[in-house]
């Protein structure tokens, strides 16, 4: 069996910790309980991992860098802030539509603690936001956007209502597909960045 063949048990550890989080909830799932999905021994778990705040963590910080990846590459080429955006848009909803419980972990379980968020090593995140604004900052410079809307803002915007959309997805509430949300969301954001005439 090629050695690349089976997932690196840390990769193992944090797909079992997405499933037992959103299935207990972060506070009620037990490291016990990860271990055994993952189908290592316990004390395994803490070669790689601290506790299980620390798995969370990870989580978090492992789904931003892959998604960030995922933005980027869709990105290449992508020419003009409308369709770099409705680009960014698709990607964000197509990575939620790809598990579920990933999403309802990220979106669910990592706001249940102020205390753990306030902690959090955020420049993740930071680095996603960044990009909407550089979408935006760059379409207010070429005259595609109105220029007097602070980027950064409404790249927080962006995010929030991203967010809340795949909430509703993440816990059943599916009143919309995934597709429709993209295309909904990207109406009411380009329509509202455009200039009046």
């Amino acid at each position: 069996m090629a050695q690349n063949a089976k997932p690196d048990k840390r990769r193992r550890i944090l797909d079992a910790a997405v499933e037992v989080f959103a299935q207990n909830g972060f506070y009620n799932s037990k490291v016990s309980q990860i271990a055994r999905a993952a189908s290592v021994a316990d004390g395994t778990i803490y070669l790689y991992f601290k506790s299980k705040e620390d798995i969370l963590l990870s989580v978090f910080v492992d789904s931003m860098d892959e998604i960030i990846g995922r933005q980027l590459d869709a990105l290449q080429g992508v020419v003009g802030a409308i369709d770099q955006l409705s680009t960014f848009i698709r990607v964000h909803f197509q990575s939620v539509g790809q598990s579920s419980a990933l999403a309802e972990v990220i979106t669910v379980e990592l706001r249940q603690s102020a205390k753990f968020m306030r902690n959090t090593d955020m420049s993740a995140f930071g680095r996603y936001l960044a990009i909407i604004a550089r979408i935006i900052g760059d379409g207010q410079d070429e005259g595609v956007f109105v220029r007097d809307l602070n980027n950064r803002r409404v790249a927080r915007m962006l995010f929030g209502a991203l967010d809340e959309l795949a909430l509703e997805w993440a816990m059943g509430q599916r009143l919309t597909s995934l597709d429709e949300a993209c295309a909904q969301t990207l109406r009411v954001f380009v329509q509202g960045l455009l200039p009046r005439a």
